[in-house]
C-alpha cells in the first residue's frame, strides 16, 4: 500500500468509528431529552399528544444529526482533496 491508500483507509476507518459513536450519542440523546421534554409525567401508556412530541422531537435530532454529518464529511473529503473515500 501506497501512503494515499493508507491515508485514505485511516480516514475511513476513522469516519465509520465517528459515525458509530455519533449514533450512539445522538439515540442518547434523543431518549433522555425527547422524553423529559415530551413525558413530564411518565404513565402505563403514552398520550396521543406524548406521542406526537416524541415523533417531533426525534425527527427534529435526526434532520440536525443527518445535517452534520453530511457537512462533516464534505469537510474531511475536502481536506483529503475532495478525492472520494
Amino acid at each position: 500500500m501506497d501512503s494515499d491508500a493508507v491515508k485514505k483507509a485511516i480516514i475511513r476507518q476513522a469516519l465509520q468509528t465517528t459515525n458509530s459513536v455519533n449514533a450512539r450519542t445522538l439515540m442518547e440523546n434523543i431518549n433522555r431529552k425527547c422524553f423529559e421534554r415530551c413525558v413530564p409525567k411518565p404513565g402505563s401508556s403514552l398520550s396521543s399528544s406524548e406521542e406526537t412530541c416524541l415523533t417531533q422531537c426525534m425527527e427534529k435530532y435526526m434532520a440536525a444529526w443527518n445535517q452534520v454529518n453530511l457537512t462533516y464529511i464534505r469537510r474531511i473529503q475536502q481536506e483529503v482533496g475532495n478525492q472520494a473515500i
